[in-house]
């Protein structure tokens, strides 16, 4: 553990940060791309993949056959928002490489096997999002996806192909597609291929299996037949086929018509114990974290907020793995919280439309978050529409009961208010809203809420209704939120993860929730298996020349 600096909270924590801890930059704007190349051309954009295999993430590691680490994945997730936000023209996007003779040999090797496994794990789910945005940008934006495969593609790469709308793949007798990680790797694809393959392109199950462990892959017109690609250009016509496929799909787009939104930067003002944005800042203790969104009317607030959230769930995500719990806060105006929230209503223009689906896939990060989640609801709070959907996504609410009333001029009573926002417009990764998901199978508690929308819900109805947890007084408040913080403390951290990602997604699957289900179940399984990461496993020895030990027992 690095030497830090340690602050005690009103709870007895230690606010606690890293000295010489590496931050990870989210917030790359297209012009410091170091791996993509974005061009806009009218109703086209256009990335290219030229990997500088020189710029790791972190360690040594070369980024060789345009292999991709958290990095690269970054600016790709970057290039898709700019393109959602920023060009309101864009109807196709195309996803090429630039590296001759090879289109994405998938996530790099030396980074999987040098990584520890909480970034392993945490890299798999972050290109997951990236992925499945991708395909929410065809279905609910109208941005139809080509993937323009130009040279082999392996792996990641081919996952990457498979997120898009239509696969062009060039037929030069030598280009293949394939899903290697099982026969060469002892590990899983780990950016949704396998459920894809059958979920998505229907393919054929034994098909499947023989595509799936097949490690030089499939080429040209078996490809084709399989279904694997969905169309097939000649060296000499393939720039011609790309540019009419993109042509096409564009037709296709019902995308709407908007205004160009300017993306504002999210790098926050680190500190020893803070990460501070304009309206979110978290406080960092010795196992858990408090974040505070800071509501007011400006008209840049949903957009900046939704930025800014996204942004620490990430880095909360990858530089402080060790901290356990998120407690979430609010703080501000009810007057202002409800003006936000009915901003995002209207989705009458592309601008509109992109705003909303930027929280949603904010909310479905916070969902996804490996930490317990609770949310704090005291007096000052304004748990309102959107921001209710926050405590909605957590696996525990108080809720204060009353004022502090050994406060000079105590504020009111804590309240929450139900609106449309949260019947509906914020689905979850399994396409059912988060107040579903609490009542799910119970018909009548979810009848009892519509009466009470859009009206202050006072902490003893709350519990009533069933949407609190917990409604302490204000003697008891800061004892029951440390009980439970020190409670979750001493459970293990394994066990939590799976416990809470098990509760957090009741009601029907999808494939999304497929994907994220088997990668925390069975990817995150195998990366701790002495076959893929010991040391005579598959992911060390790979390109050593030496052949992995395979323990061969089934459990």
């Amino acid at each position: 553990m690095r030497p830090g600096i340690s602050q005690v909270d009103r709870y007895g924590h230690k606010s606690h940060f890293y000295k010489g801890h590496n931050l990870t930059d989210f917030d790359i704007p297209p012009n410091k791309f170091r791996h993509w190349d974005l061009t806009i051309d009218d109703e086209i954009a256009t990335l290219v993949l030229t990997v500088d295999q020189s710029a790791p993430a972190f360690g040594s590691y070369e980024l060789k056959l345009n292999s991709y680490d958290i990095g690269v994945d970054i600016e790709l997730a970057n290039a898709i928002r700019h393109i959602r936000l920023g060009h309101p023209t864009i109807k196709c996007v195309v996803i090429t490489s630039g590296l001759q003779g090879t289109f994405c040999a998938g996530a790099n090797i030396r980074m999987l096997a040098a990584a520890d496994h909480s970034h392993k794990v945490n890299f798999c789910k972050y290109t997951n999002e990236t992925r499945l945005e991708m395909e929410q940008a065809s279905n609910l934006s109208g941005i139809k996806f080509l993937a323009a495969v130009n040279g082999a593609c392996s792996g990641g790469g081919y996952e990457l192909a498979l997120a898009c709308d239509h696969i062009l793949l060039v037929d030069d007798r030598s280009t293949s597609i394939s899903l290697p990680e099982v026969p060469l790797l002892g590990v899983l694809p780990g950016t949704g291929g396998l459920t894809r393959l059958t979920d998505k392109r229907h393919i054929r199950r034994d098909r499947a299996d023989i595509f799936a462990t097949k490690a030089e892959g499939i080429s040209g017109n078996e490809a084709l037949e399989w279904g694997l690609v969905d169309e097939l250009a000649t060296p000499t016509r393939f720039q011609q086929a790309v540019t009419s496929r993109a042509n096409e799909l564009a037709k296709l787009s019902s995308r709407l018509r908007g205004t160009p939104t300017e993306i504002p930067s999210t790098r926050p003002i680190t500190s020893e114990k803070y990460i501070t944005y304009d309206w979110v800042k978290v406080e960092l203790f010795d196992t858990h974290a408090e974040l505070k969104i800071f509501v007011t009317s400006n008209s840049d607030w949903l957009l900046r907020t939704a930025l800014e959230l996204d942004d620490v769930l990430c880095r909360l995500r990858f530089d402080y793995p060790h901290l356990g719990t998120l407690v979430l806060r609010t703080e501000g105006s009810i007057d202002d919280a409800v003006l936000q929230d009915s901003g995002l209503t209207h989705t009458s223009t592309s601008d509109q439309v992109e705003l909303q689906l930027l929280w949603r896939r904010c909310l479905t990060r916070l969902d996804l978050t490996a930490k317990t989640l609770v949310t704090a609801i005291e007096p000052g709070s304004c748990f309102i529409g959107i921001l209710l959907e926050l405590a909605l996504a957590c696996d525990r609410i108080f809720m204060l009961d009353g004022q502090f009333e050994d406060h000079d001029n105590p504020l009111p009573a804590a309240s929450i208010q139900l609106t449309e926002t949260n019947f509906g417009s914020m689905p979850m990764w399994n396409e059912i809203s988060r107040l579903t998901s609490r009542f799910w199978g119970d018909q009548e508690a979810s009848k009892n809420l519509s009466p009470f929308l859009e009206t202050e819900i006072l902490a003893a109805k709350a519990a009533e209704l069933g949407l609190v947890s917990a409604t302490p007084d204000d003697l008891d408040w800061d004892d029951e939120l440390r009980l439970f913080i020190e409670e979750r403390s001493s459970f293990s951290a394994d066990a939590l993860t799976a416990m809470e990602a098990n509760q957090r997604f009741s009601g029907p699957e999808t494939m999304a929730t497929k994907i994220f289900a088997r990668l925390s179940a069975w990817q995150n399984w195998v990366f701790t298996r002495p076959n893929a990461s010991g040391p005579n496993g598959a992911l060390r020895r790979y390109g050593s020349g030496a052949r992995a030990e395979f323990d061969n027992r089934r459990t």
